[in-house]
């Protein structure tokens, strides 16, 4: 049994998508949210109801606006979405009924950069239990965290801006998961492999 949240046609009216990246379920209320990367907007689909929740004022850097969003989270505690907001080059908490985002991590002006508080083309992020926050910072090579409340990441995993195949290298690290006992789980794309890195 399947059932289709949106039409499958390409566009940007209020029930269709382009090239939709990321997904975040809301446990509260059920509600599936959808990183439209296209369309620079995120999606809620609730009882058959699609509903514009960020973005949706074309790709830009100002705080109204998303820049191809990939990876979603939400955050129960503040009712929030963290957004990984891909060509900005940075992580924003948007919350939910709110007409603007929160920078968490990377440039507010949308600038890469390889510095512990900058991104390159972020694709994916996870919350931990205690509110930390881990991104995949795919052109960089590398997974940052990010402690709750702070703008300068540590490196966790990988070596920055080195691409490679030994254990302790990634090369354009793009999904992550974190297992019950908080071990980390990284889709090495370039690599073909998926990395277990033992809890932090």
């Amino acid at each position: 049994m399947y059932i289709t949240v949106f039409s499958g046609t390409n566009g940007s009216s209020i029930n269709e998508l382009s090239n939709p990246r990321g997904l975040a379920l809301n446990s509260i209320s059920g509600a599936l949210y959808i990183a439209d990367s296209d369309n620079h907007r995120v999606m809620s689909y609730l009882s058959n109801v699609p509903t514009l929740v960020a973005g949706g004022n074309g790709s830009g850097t100002s705080n109204t606006q998303l820049n191809f969003p990939n990876g979603l989270a939400f955050d129960s505690s503040s009712n929030s979405l963290y957004i990984v907001n891909y060509a900005s080059h940075n992580v924003v908490r948007w919350v939910l009924g709110e007409s603007s985002w929160t920078l968490v991590a990377g440039s507010p002006a949308g600038t890469a950069g390889a510095l512990s508080t900058m991104l390159y083309y972020p694709t994916s992020l996870i919350l931990d239990a205690m509110g930390n926050m881990y991104v995949a910072d795919f052109y960089n090579h590398r997974i940052q965290l990010f402690m709750r409340g702070k703008l300068n990441g540590t490196t966790i995993v990988g070596v920055t801006s080195t691409a490679g195949n030994h254990a302790y290298l990634l090369y354009y690290p793009y999904g992550m998961a974190l297992d019950s006992d908080f071990n980390l789980l990284v889709v090495d794309r370039s690599n073909q492999r998926v990395q277990k890195f033992f809890r932090y």
